[in-house]
Order: structure tokens, then C-alpha cells, then sequence
């Protein structure tokens, strides 16, 4: 795809989200189930069914997916498509690359060991390796509106309410 054909296919879209503001607010779900295989949830993608379970830092055996591992691949996916997205619409000659995503976890936290240790990643680290005939600032300007534009990016950085609830389903 180029940037004209790109650029075709988002102004209609782009417009309407002009015009009527309210068809821009998608709602998207994640479904999963418990209680199929031991410690794990099955989560539906859509695309493919992955059963997440524990990891092996708080018991799991390495065989399921991990959800940690999951919110970094979301967010290689994410930013991934926004890079070549950018890069498309600027006419910027990327021919390929590698996105990497890491993130470091105490366990303690997780595992209620110490209430002073943090649940969740304390810091995530976004990295892009890529081939092609760029220049510094042709980098950094891909680099800047790939972050500006990753929805999974943005959300981690700027986290929106949660609310979480719970029912009993019969």
C-alpha cells in the first residue's frame, strides 16, 4: 500500500469522524473463559483462541500464555502497525524492521510477598530496529507520530478508570 492508497481509504472515515463526531467512539471487548484448564483463562481474539495461565514466576509451568507477555505483544502489534501506518502516509521508505517490546515485573507484589512491591510492570521499554534509507530526523519524526498515534501506547502511558465488577453467573 502507498501513501495515496492509504490516504483513500482513511478520508472517508476521517470525514465522517468530522461530521459526526459520536461514529468515532468504537467500543472494543475481550472475552475469556475460566475453569476449562486448571489455573487459565481462555481468551477469545477473534482471530484465535490463546489460554493464558500463570507464569512460571508464580507457579505456571511455561506452557500457557501469560498475560504480561500478551499486554507486550499487543503493544508490538500496536505500535508495529502505527510505525508502518506513519510511514506509509509520509512516503518514507521503510523496508522492514523489528519492534520489540519488554517490561519488568516483581513478582513479590503479584504474589502478595511484600504489600510494599508494586502489582504490575514498573517500566515497559518500546524499541524499533529498522531497514531502510531514512535520515535522523526522517527517524525521529516516525518515531514521534508512531507514539503519538499507538492506541496501546497511549493507553499504558495515560491509563483511562477501570472498573471492575463482579457477578454470579447462575
Amino acid at each position: 500500500m502507498d501513501a495515496e492508497a492509504l490516504r483513500g481509504l482513511q478520508a472517508p472515515l476521517k470525514e465522517r469522524y468530522r461530521t459526526e463526531p459520536d461514529a468515532a467512539i468504537i467500543t472494543l471487548r475481550a472475552k475469556g473463559e475460566i475453569g476449562l484448564q486448571g489455573l487459565s483463562c481462555k481468551v477469545d481474539t477473534g482471530k484465535a483462541l490463546v489460554t493464558a495461565g500463570l507464569h512460571p514466576a508464580t507457579g505456571g509451568d511455561g506452557s500457557l500464555a501469560c498475560s504480561g507477555d500478551m499486554l507486550l505483544e499487543a503493544l508490538v502489534a500496536c505500535a508495529g502497525v502505527t510505525l508502518t501506518a506513519v510511514a506509509t502516509a509520509l512516503g518514507l521508505a521503510v523496508e522492514g524492521g523489528e519492534v520489540r517490546a519488554e517490561g519488568d515485573l516483581d513478582f513479590r507484589g503479584t504474589l502478595g510477598v511484600d504489600k510494599q512491591a508494586p502489582v504490575g510492570f514498573r517500566d515497559i521499554r518500546l524499541s524499533f530496529d529498522l531497514r531502510g534509507d531514512l535520515t535522523q530526523e526522517q527517524r525521529d519524526t516516525l518515531l514521534k507520530l508512531t507514539e503519538r498515534y499507538c492506541v496501546i501506547l497511549q493507553t499504558l502511558r495515560s491509563a483511562p478508570p477501570v472498573h471492575a465488577s463482579l457477578r454470579s453467573a447462575g
